[in-house]
């Protein structure tokens, strides 16, 4: 199943991700004093397991060679058997490997197995081969790169998934230590420099890793965050929000307080939005840490919520009840203490509404996700939705849903069937009809699933 999806940028992965470096010498005893490569029961279990398979072949080759011995003993009462050891003693094989004349095993003459230098040995590798394989594994600027947490068989997975022109495909993944539930870019300098190319990842485990994206065959997070440390989360991390305007602040949602998930305004950055088990959503302005915000009540659990991109004091929250509603704060400015009403309560799905996705680049249009397999696209003009498509991607439950900020009408679509699927919503003719003229071009819009 794919649990969670983010987009990066196109042009922030580094076009060829380099190699992870083997650990130094100090990074070795570091993780021997911490006991991280204390593997002697294994290794004594492991070595038992290896005496006892060494002595079992051994009875089983005394087995064969006594059981040929008597066949060969019973045979030469036969007729023919003579003329069968005959045959074996010309083939002289005690001393095969002495001979050295003749033609060698594989070759179309005498002396020609050997060459000078590797290139002109016509079985290896073609350099054509080599120069495929960077290219197949090289990101380019024009390439859209799409992050998929998932699992296979109880093996943890975070993919890293090159979205081409014409193809769609896994470029590497990294073997994570828990099922992941939730991730966020960012591109922070966590390893020096402005920028960078990460991924912060929230699982089953308390602890939040951050990962280099740019590392192929990274065993190690280059972050995380210490579990049960004073004010840390002590149960699953359920959402992950980075601020892309004050670039030091990520915010998480966990079990432990019973908040779902977490967003921040893109107008107003201090301003961060959480929802809950308890039907609320809660909005902080993280300037005023004393203030204990406004709370707005809901009809149900909140599954996801998402600050509207186009208009700063709107918002709507996804409910487990197959619901969706949506917000003005201003509604709240008179009386905070009473909090928002529902501006509206749209019946989306006839099940949960696991998430949702605003369009960046088209005003009011909304996707929904839901457990009941199926993904719609709406139009919240005037608050008066009203569903323009809607399609079961073969995703299984949907579970997760992005829109591209670079080809904004490419919808990521991931769910229990563990495949991602590309809609390429602008193909829809309802949605190029009512926001067709918000697409920078349908080229740059352009996949194959």
């Amino acid at each position: 199943m794919i649990s969670a999806i983010s987009w990066v940028p196109k042009g922030a992965s580094k076009a060829v991700p380099s190699e992870v470096e083997p650990p130094s010498k100090e990074e070795i005893e570091e993780m021997l004093k911490n006991g991280s490569l204390d593997r002697s029961e294994d290794i004594e279990d492991e070595k038992e397991d290896m005496d006892v398979d060494t002595a079992k072949r051994t009875d089983e080759v005394a087995q064969a060679l006594a059981a040929a011995d008597a066949v060969g003993k019973a045979s030469e009462t036969g007729n023919g058997t003579k003329d069968i050891e005959n045959a074996l003693k010309g083939l002289d094989m005690d001393h095969y490997d002495d001979e050295d004349g003749g033609i060698e095993l594989f070759s179309t003459g005498p002396g020609d197995t050997y060459y000078p230098s590797n290139e002109l040995d016509p079985y290896l590798k073609d350099k054509d081969d080599d120069d495929e394989e960077v290219e197949d594994t090289t990101i380019k600027p024009s390439d859209a790169v799409i992050i998929c947490a998932s699992n296979e068989d109880d093996v943890c997975i975070l993919e890293e998934f090159e979205d081409g022109e014409h193809n769609l495909f896994s470029h590497h993944d990294i073997i994570l230590p828990a099922f992941p539930l939730c991730t966020a870019w960012l591109d922070c300098g966590l390893k020096g420099g402005d920028k960078g190319n990460f991924v912060a990842v929230g699982s089953m485990d308390p602890a939040i890793e951050i990962w280099d994206l740019d590392v192929i065959d990274e065993v190690q997070p280059i972050m995380s965050s210490v579990k049960y440390k004073p004010d840390s989360h002590t149960d699953s991390v359920l959402g992950l929000a980075w601020n892309k305007t004050v670039r030091k602040y990520l915010a998480s949602a966990s079990a432990d307080t019973s908040v779902q998930a977490v967003d921040w305004n893109k107008h107003v950055p201090d301003v961060l939005l959480s929802g809950s088990f308890d039907h609320s959503v809660v909005l902080v302005d993280m300037r005023y840490p004393s203030h204990t915000g406004i709370k707005s009540e809901v009809a149900s659990d909140v599954e996801s919520l998402a600050w509207d991109p186009h208009d700063q004091h709107s918002f709507v929250v996804s409910l487990e009840d197959g619901t969706v509603q949506s917000f003005d704060v201003r509604a709240a400015a008179s009386n905070p203490a009473s909090g928002c009403k529902p501006c509206f309560t749209l019946h989306a799905h006839d099940k949960a509404v696991s998430t949702v996705s605003f369009n960046p680049a088209a005003p009011k249009m909304l996707a929904t996700g839901s457990t009941d397999k199926t993904v719609k696209l709406w139009d919240l003009a005037n608050n008066q939705p009203s569903c323009v498509a809607s399609r079961n991607p073969k995703a299984g439950a949907v579970f997760s849903i992005s829109f591209s900020e670079d080809s904004p009408f490419l919808l990521a679509i991931g769910g229990s069937k563990g495949s991602l699927q590309i809609w390429d919503t602008l193909t829809e003719t309802g949605i190029a009809q009512r926001f067709g003229k918000n697409s920078k071009g349908k080229a740059d819009s352009k996949t194959e699933e």
